[in-house]
């Protein structure tokens, strides 16, 4: 019984400490230190889901592997103040427009860091990158005339790109009685 309540005992979370040129696109439960070089003018945007104006502003941060930008919204804008190096535990990371961002969840801690990030190498953008996946084709039956992956629309003449009921529909009346 004493073997169980050990086993069963919370073990400590394994860090998922990064560095910036190891990010990724769909990352989570990040936790990264980097420095603030710079933070863009503030700018308002309506939100498409409940019409709120809030406020967003883009800061471009980087340790020793690389820059990364990271999306500021609302109260975080005060909280990050260029120059100043900073840890961040919880992010996760999210494409805007093809483009890698380090972004701040509602789940995130941010924290002044002790020990300061003093060089940053600027020649490795990871967000310059586009990650963006390429999008879907979309082919419809029928549309073309074609049969795309299969052998539907091959029947022969006549109902090619018509629903399975139109099919039916056109066999009966095509039949000859009897």
């Amino acid at each position: 019984m004493n073997s169980e309540t050990e086993s069963s005992e919370e073990k400590p979370e394994a860090s998922n400490e990064v560095k910036v040129a190891e990010l990724e696109t769909r990352m989570s439960n990040i936790e990264i230190s980097f420095k603030v070089l710079e933070k863009d003018d503030v700018r308002e945007v309506t939100s498409r889901r409940d019409g709120s104006i809030n406020r967003v502003a883009s800061a471009i941060a980087g340790d020793e592997t690389g820059i990364v930008t990271i999306p500021l919204w609302n109260d975080m804008i005060e909280a990050v103040e260029a120059g100043k190096t900073y840890v961040l535990k919880n992010a996760y990371t999210g494409l805007f427009r093809g483009n890698l961002r380090l972004k701040i969840g509602r789940e995130s801690e941010i924290s002044e860091r002790e020990e300061e990030i003093t060089e940053v190498k600027m020649d490795n953008d990871m967000s310059e990158a586009d990650h963006g996946r390429p999008r879907r084709r979309h082919y419809y039956q029928g549309y073309s005339g074609r049969s795309y992956g299969s052998d539907r629309g091959s029947y022969g003449g006549g109902y090619r790109g018509r629903s399975s009921r139109n099919r039916r529909d056109y066999r009966r009346r095509r039949r000859p009685r009897y």
